[in-house]
């Protein structure tokens, strides 16, 4: 016979954590790039959603890699020593000066452009990290900043079934093994296959936002303010993606990680974000 008790009730999250859990929620599920470039420049760039040309996308999928491998080795090596405090609107500016002379040259620029644009935007990242209280000593700390770069793109245009719970459980095995990897070597290898996956899989959602970004910014009439305006708003996509994701792990901290993900995925669809669950 078991001697295991049976669960009587389902733990409740406290009220100040339920409502941090609800704005996590609403940052990680409401809105895509594509739809932040839409309300700015409504049909000026309404292509962005629709099919990209070849060229476009062998730019963008280069640059995207070029860029997550730049931002892996950021991430797991110079985070620590960065000044502490709310950087949000300083990164900003810097993705505005990047970004203006990215839409000043053109998609030329993008294979330089967007390396110094991630950089930018994991260093703002890995600030509201800590200010949630992730310790940037920590490897896996470094990769899950990394991670919030593939929770806002969609292969195809089309939303995962589940949404972020969902990428978030394609992604965990590569980045555990990426972690015990990094923390066994001492050391980044670029090369090793399991930091080649989980870059990989990164790339395939973040070349996603990467492609819309490019093909805003290659539009001939929108120039260089334009093209910093949309720098902004990839920032600030990005930053408020990192607000939910860590506040979710904060809470996976203190709670059970399951007991949050299943409030989660339970305030995800009284929102209407995810489709209700079928009835038997």
């Amino acid at each position: 016979m078991s001697s295991q008790l049976p669960v009587l009730f389902e733990p409740e999250l406290l009220g100040s954590d339920l409502e941090a859990l609800r704005a996590a929620v609403d940052a990680l599920e409401r809105q895509s790039f594509a739809g932040r470039l839409a309300r700015m420049a409504g049909r000026k760039i309404g292509f962005v959603s629709g099919p990209l040309p070849a060229q476009l996308q062998a730019a963008a999928s280069a640059a995207t890699h070029k860029a997550l491998n730049t931002a892996l080795n950021v991430a797991l090596t110079s985070l620590e020593g960065a000044p502490q405090g709310d950087s949000t609107r300083l990164h900003k500016r810097l993705a505005a000066l990047a970004g203006g002379v990215g839409g000043a040259v053109g998609l030329a620029s993008l294979p330089l452009e967007l390396p110094v644009s991630t950089t930018i935007m994991l260093r703002s990242i890995a600030d509201i990290a800590r200010n949630e209280g992730e310790n940037l000593r920590n490897p896996e700390t470094g990769l899950a900043c990394l991670e919030v770069f593939a929770l806002g793109g969609h292969p195809d245009d089309k939303v995962l079934e589940g949404g972020y719970l969902a990428v978030r459980g394609l992604l965990a095995k590569s980045v555990t093994d990426a972690a015990r990897f990094i923390t066994a070597r001492g050391v980044l290898q670029e090369g090793a296959p399991v930091i080649v996956r989980l870059v990989s899989q990164v790339a395939t959602r973040f070349g996603v936002v990467v492609s819309q970004k490019a093909a805003a910014q290659a539009v001939p009439l929108i120039g260089a303010v334009s093209g910093a305006a949309i720098n902004v708003a990839f920032t600030d996509h990005f930053q408020t993606l990192a607000r939910g994701h860590f506040a979710v792990r904060r809470l996976e901290r203190v709670y059970d990680p399951a007991m949050v993900r299943r409030h989660y995925a339970r305030i995800a669809r009284e929102e209407g974000y995810w489709d209700p669950p079928v009835s038997a």
